[in-house]
């Protein structure tokens, strides 16, 4: 890293600290850092089956995403800090998986053809951290082009009055999305 990269990261860690000291607490991450993406939950109900997801948002703060912060063809957990879950009260159709009712954690495989949401049994872990023998399974999310980029990582659930609904997850140009729908042959 380069000195003044290390120096402005640096002033940006201490900007955190003294902002949120003023404000009387300090978030700190499950290591003990300071966090610089908030924590979100986001709810949602489809089909009767009501569903949480919990992730840090990390912002795009100028940065190139996709293909660039992100990188083709590796595995990511999007967010920030402690693992991305998801948890849901019955079992769950997502795209083409079968996911029992329970907290599970959402990771991704981006590419530039192809965008894999994979759901993993292993929770409670750093962002960092990824175990693909705990794989649930792979499904692919459909890609949509957004005219206005979005600054800060976003997960939405949206139930449809018809059943089913959509997961999407959206960040800077971009916005992918998988089909769900509650899990009738669980």
């Amino acid at each position: 890293m380069r000195p003044l990269t290390t120096i402005a990261l640096a002033l940006v860690m201490l900007s955190a600290v003294v902002l949120a000291g003023q404000a009387g607490q300090t978030d700190l991450n499950s290591r003990g850092q300071v966090r610089v993406s908030p924590r979100v939950t986001v709810t949602g109900t489809v089909d009767g089956c009501d569903i949480t997801i919990e992730h840090g948002s990390p912002y795009k703060r100028g940065r190139v995403i996709w293909g660039g912060l992100r990188p083709w063809n590796e595995w990511w957990m999007p967010g920030a800090d402690e693992a991305t879950s998801i948890k849901t009260s019955t079992p769950l159709r997502i795209g083409s998986l079968s996911v029992p009712a329970g907290e599970h954690t959402i990771y991704t495989l981006p590419s530039d053809q192809v965008f894999l949401l994979i759901i993993n049994n292993q929770t409670g872990q750093f962002h960092t951290t990824y175990n693909d023998s705990r794989d649930l399974g792979r499904t692919p999310m459909t890609l949509k082009m957004l005219t206005e980029p979005v600054e800060q990582l976003t997960f939405r659930i949206d139930g449809r009055p018809e059943g089913g609904g959509l997961l999407s997850l959206s960040w800077d140009d971009r916005e992918y999305s998988v089909s769900i729908s509650r899990d009738t042959a669980r």
